[in-house]
């Protein structure tokens, strides 16, 4: 669990409703579901319409990740690609089969498969740069909708202001009905700045770093591929390895 994303969002809700408080505003009137509708399905709607529906559904679901970050397991995969170092320099790189079998992780499988097999490290770099490519350009374009959803939403919550005061304007010989169309017009605009700022650029910011982490993690690994495919001393390996655990 990431503590600091939970904490960073609810930091920000206190302040806000603090600062309500403070200002002597009644916190029950920031909530307007009319308003959160239309900030939240427009903006949405808007980032669905410019990206695949493949992209999106990846993007969402890499929404958890934020609470719940993949575990650094740079270490634990350095300590094993010197285990196949050492096996490879002094048995054999053929004899890595046997550690094949023990991963799960499909690049990692590949990878090996490729060393086993016999191809040259630059046919490795080569194969597996590509893979990493791809996979670099999905999970951009995936984590892209929440940068899109950031810059949308301030606007979807002018439109939301606009209809509220459209609202207002039609029931202006009706007193009673004044009060929630002003109220609708000026929380869609608080729900789509505080939602941009708040919650989907940050989110997108986040995104970003975990990918370049990973990103990292994968480079680390052709790396070493590469090098143990090069017959290496394990000591140049492990000197290449610690570059990217510093």
């Amino acid at each position: 669990m990431d503590w600091s994303s939970i904490s960073g969002i609810t930091v920000a809700v206190i302040g806000i409703l603090i600062g309500q408080s403070i200002e002597g505003g009644n916190i029950s009137s920031l909530v307007q579901p009319a308003a959160f509708v239309i900030v939240i399905f427009g903006t949405f709607g808007a980032v669905l319409l410019q990206t695949s529906g493949k992209s999106f559904i990846a993007g969402l679901g890499m929404a958890k990740s934020i609470f719940s970050p993949p575990t650094d397991d740079r270490q634990a995969i350095a300590d094993r690609i010197n285990t196949w170092s050492h096996l490879s320099r002094k048995q054999g790189i053929f004899l890595l089969e046997s550690h094949l079998i023990q991963e799960t992780e499909p690049f990692i499988v590949k990878g090996l498969r490729l060393m086993v097999d016999g191809n040259d490290p630059e046919k490795i770099r080569q194969i597996c740069a590509i893979d990493l490519y791809i996979y670099e350009m999905q999970q951009r374009n995936a984590a892209k909708i929440w940068s899109a959803a950031g810059g949308y939403a301030p606007t979807i919550g002018i439109l939301g202001a606009v209809l509220g005061l459209v609202h207002v304007m039609e029931n202006l010989s009706d007193p009673s009905n004044l009060g929630s169309g002003i109220a609708v017009a000026f929380v869609s605009t608080i729900y789509g700045v505080g939602l941009a700022n708040l919650v989907f650029l940050p989110i997108a910011h986040k995104l970003k770093v975990l990918l370049q982490n990973e990103i990292m993690r994968r480079e680390m690994l052709i790396n070493a591929w590469c090098a143990i495919a090069s017959n290496d001393h394990p000591r140049i390996v492990k000197d290449r390895l610690d570059a990217y655990l510093g």
